[in-house]
């Protein structure tokens, strides 16, 4: 079936754009709706894998995302105490990426980047601001949306929606999808800082994940900033943990200096691993924070959500070919969900567990097992192979 009437994606971040844009290239006509007035600028996801990377290669985006970004070949695996670093190069990746590298640069320049290139050259693609939705009906063959946009409602007829609102889905709620799992007890605080923090560290690199028993602690480099991503104990007021006195005490725990670190930015965000019990419901489908959240240990979430939305995308592109829509929207289900159970959330929650390990030996162990892995090509390009979700779409592409 040729697909006459446009797919409507609630929810402009970077799944919500892929989605858009690998349709509109594929001449699907689409909606994206956006319930802010403008695309948010926020710091929160920064980290591109070498497979994302090599997606967005094909969407023609990558030169104007390294153009802004920061290619970082190496991260690293440290223990605080001791100072023992496991590195890891990614160039052990080339041959089966074209990209062996992560790339630091923030979500909102990607989707900025999207949302110009689908104004200015896709009469096929509808983009709108303001538009929140608030509820939707199915038919046989498409969707009504019932949207508040700019202060009055309004219904938008499509063939299909995709949820890429969020964690907070109004989609997803819905059509009635639940989003199981748990909440971490403790926070997570994000301090940003233009401070040159590799001044005090021997051989930092851009990405690193530093374990302690007592605090530990993940160092990502942007273009511009250092971002400290730091836990917090259960019980603290958010008022306390995002206080000048207590990032500093903790910035100046890390990197002992004299004077105060400067602070551009900072946030305090509650930390979940929920999955959404089925990614269809009719032709509704979730994709992202909607479908799936996770810790951002690893730098998954977002990754995840792009990889959702490029296999969707793949499935509706299918379907306009003449493919039928019930099997392939329920093979999305199976290999998004099946890899996201298998792969994203099971790695996530380990490296959690690792990074705040309490034991001091065990916490030890770990930190020389990584070292004797990075120190082996052949286990260092099989742990890079998992790290950087090559392998899940591998084994994704093996669901049937």
């Amino acid at each position: 079936m040729a697909i006459k009437d446009p797919v409507i994606i609630a929810g402009a971040g970077p799944v919500g754009c892929t989605a858009a844009i690998r349709l509109a290239k594929a001449g699907i006509p689409v909606v994206l709706l956006e319930s802010n007035a403008e695309l948010p600028i926020t710091l929160r996801a920064s980290t591109w894998h070498p497979p994302t990377l090599d997606m967005m290669a094909e969407l023609g985006l990558a030169k104007p995302l390294h153009d802004q970004g920061l290619v970082c070949r190496y991260y690293q695996h440290r223990d605080r105490r001791t100072g023992d670093i496991a590195e890891f190069d990614m160039e052990l990746l080339r041959g089966v990426t074209s990209h062996p590298y992560r790339l630091q640069v923030e979500q909102w320049r990607y989707t900025q980047l999207v949302w110009k290139e689908l104004t200015n050259n896709y009469p096929n693609a509808q983009c709108l601001f303001d538009h929140a939705v608030k509820g939707i009906h199915q038919t046989g063959d498409g969707v009504d949306l019932l949207v508040w946009a700019n202060g009055e409602e309004k219904l938008i007829h499509g063939s299909f929606a995709i949820a890429a609102d969020g964690a907070d889905s109004a989609l997803r709620k819905a059509v009635a999808i639940t989003y199981e799992g748990f909440t971490w007890p403790e926070k997570f605080l994000v301090a940003s800082t233009s401070f040159p923090l590799e001044s005090k560290f021997e051989r930092l690199s851009s990405v690193n994940y530093i374990s302690d028993p007592e605090e530990w602690i993940v160092l990502l480099r942007t273009p511009t900033l250092w971002r400290v991503l730091i836990p917090t104990a259960p019980g603290m007021s958010d008022e306390e943990v995002l206080s000048d006195k207590f990032i500093q005490d903790r910035l100046h725990r890390m990197a002992p200096h004299d004077g105060d670190f400067p602070v551009s930015h900072r946030t305090l965000y509650r930390v979940h691993q929920r999955v959404a019990r089925t990614y269809r419901r009719g032709r509704v489908l979730l994709a992202g924070d909607a479908a799936h959240i996770n810790n951002p240990l690893g730098g998954m979430g977002m990754n995840g959500g792009i990889h959702d939305a490029w296999n969707l995308a793949d499935k509706l592109i299918r379907i306009n070919d003449g493919g039928e829509p019930g099997d392939l929207l329920d093979l999305y289900d199976r290999q998004r969900r099946e890899i996201c159970m298998r792969h994203v959330q099971e790695q996530t929650i380990q490296n959690k567990q690792q990074m705040e390990e309490k034991d001091p030996e065990r916490q030890s162990k770990r930190q020389k097992e990584l070292m004797a892995i990075a120190a082996d090509p052949v286990k260092a390009r099989a742990f890079l192979m998992k790290s950087s979700m090559i392998l899940s779409l591998q084994q994704e592409a093996e669901i049937s």
